[in-house]
């Protein structure tokens, strides 16, 4: 049965609300932000069609507390909720709670939440439907002499994971038997503190793995297609950084085979809407399901850009009820998509978030790039949230033509008022090991190194070179003017405390 969605609220804020609300628009569906405090004057809230207040800036007395969301929701009249990425969108609690509001929640099924949720699980689920895994523990361990068994049984490394989350926190590599205590207590330590769920489970550590995902797409009428696969090996503390597809290892036989895994893994669970499985690859190429995302992802544009297909439509047709617009034989790729997140971060500093207020801001432009961005010149970079500022995409239609572009859109990209990680970026994409795609999960880790960066962001030189210029201008000017006075002029001083003053 099909229900229209004439309202959606996005229980969410940045790029990622932004995006919806384009896509709401262009459904001709009314779009309705939600805002703490601190993002009163946020991109997404003056973009939406309604806005509402729903707390003071930390995010577990706004953006994590569901009973206002949903409140909020009722008062608007809003028909559906959309999470986004993060906060609450992959909690199965708010999904039922939306549900028994008699909302449509525009993402999986609450007990797809739930099964997927669990990583213990979910390993357990999609073995059970012929999915390789990773050889590991069957349960959580609360013991650490069955962690001690494990390693004797399969040898070091090991990986001591959360049991109730994911995103690299409580997770620790144990090399040794003299780092197992340590580790352990630290990674249960984690993980209670990031999900309130202190449970670990342990699995065999594959060395200089890749981490390949597959992007999904299931309708409640058993329909359910993959959208090709995205490279992310390129992480900083098991943080994505930049992703792109295809991915340089995977010929056409393995993507039909990962691809039949992923639609595997998903029936698994009777998942509906728009997921991800993620898995591990060896150096043989043997892969290995990692863990689901039952949620849109950050780096979705990439897979957007390539098979032309708009993800975040197809969430909204199937919470309606309507079935996929497309078939995986209708499914085409072209060319080749990279994404680079730019945070307000010091890449100089040990990546410290930068916080500060956005003074200038010019991004670049261009055939093939793409920008999701959720700030805007005024805007602040504040403690509270996630310091990423924009997701900036480039397609070619080639590897090295996408990579010629981004590098050309980063070095065009303007920004003032908070440090960035753009020569990050750029030092990523200029390296040998990146360009012949010979590269795995531990490649910041194995190349990069702060001194490797100029002292400069890219777009600071570019704005330093503009105000240097005017300020020669203006000094001419008012040299010329001042000797024409008979006045005495010195410009050395004159131009070095103008400078200091601008800076």
């Amino acid at each position: 049965m099909i229900r229209k969605i004439n309202k959606v609220l996005i229980a969410n804020r940045g790029e990622i609300a932004v995006r919806i609300i384009r896509a709401c628009r262009e459904m001709e569906i009314a779009a309705v932000a939600v805002y703490s405090e601190a993002d009163r004057n946020s991109p997404h809230v003056l973009s939406a069609d309604e806005a509402y207040c729903i707390g003071p800036p930390p995010s577990r007395e706004s953006y994590l507390v569901m009973e206002k969301i949903i409140d909020t929701a009722r008062r608007c009249g809003a028909d559906a909720i959309h999470p986004g990425y993060g906060f609450l969108s992959e909690n199965a609690e708010f999904a039922q709670k939306v549900i028994d509001a008699g909302l449509i929640f525009i993402g999986p099924k609450p007990e797809s939440i739930r099964a997927m949720g669990d990583k213990t699980e979910a390993r357990k689920l999609v073995r059970s439907a012929g999915v390789p895994t990773v050889p590991g523990t069957p349960d959580a361990v609360s013991d650490e002499s069955v962690v001690r068994d494990f390693a004797r049984q399969h040898g070091f490394p090991i990986l001591i994971k959360a049991a109730a989350g994911g995103g690299g926190k409580g997770m620790r590599i144990v090399r040794s038997s003299d780092e197992l205590s340590t580790s352990f207590s630290a990674a249960q330590s984690e993980a209670r503190s990031a999900f309130g769920d202190g449970r670990v489970y342990v699995e065999k550590y594959l060395d200089n793995p890749r981490h390949i995902e597959f992007q999904i797409l299931a309708d409640k009428y058993g329909n359910i297609v993959h959208l090709g696969e995205r490279e992310c090996s390129i992480q900083r503390r098991h943080q994505k950084v930049i992703e792109e597809t295809p991915s340089v290892i995977v010929d056409d036989a393995m993507r039909r085979q990962m691809g039949e895994m992923a639609v595997a893994a998903a029936r698994a669970c009777s998942y509906e809407n728009a997921g991800t499985i993620e898995c591990l690859v060896d150096k043989e190429k043997n892969y290995y399901f990692l863990e689901m995302n039952t949620r849109l992802q950050v780096e979705h544009p990439i897979t957007e850009m390539r098979t032309g297909r708009d993800i975040v439509h197809e969430q909204i047709r199937i919470a309606m009820g309507g079935k996929l617009s497309f078939t995986q034989e209708e499914v085409t790729f072209r060319g080749h998509a990279i994404e680079c997140r730019i945070y307000a971060e010091d890449p100089v500093n040990n990546f410290l978030p930068s916080t500060g207020t956005i003074t200038h801001l010019k991004p670049s432009q261009g055939f093939g790039i793409r920008e999701d961005r959720g700030v805007e010149v005024g805007g602040a970079i504040s403690v509270y949230y996630d310091p990423i500022i924009s997701k900036l995409v480039a397609h070619g239609e080639t590897r090295n033509e996408a990579i010629a572009k981004m590098k050309r859109a980063l070095r065009e990209y303007e920004i003032m008022g908070v440090r960035v990680n753009i020569p990050f970026n750029l030092f990523v994409l200029n390296h040998p090991k990146f360009v012949e795609g010979d590269f795995d999960t531990h490649f910041v880790n194995n190349y990069y190194r702060p001194e490797l960066l100029d002292g400069l962001n890219p777009s600071e030189q570019t704005v330093a070179a503009v105000v240097a210029a005017l300020l020669e201008h203006d000094f001419l000017e008012d040299i010329t003017t001042a000797a024409g006075e008979n006045h005495t002029v010195s410009p050395g001083k004159w131009k070095a405390s103008r400078f200091e003053h601008w800076r």
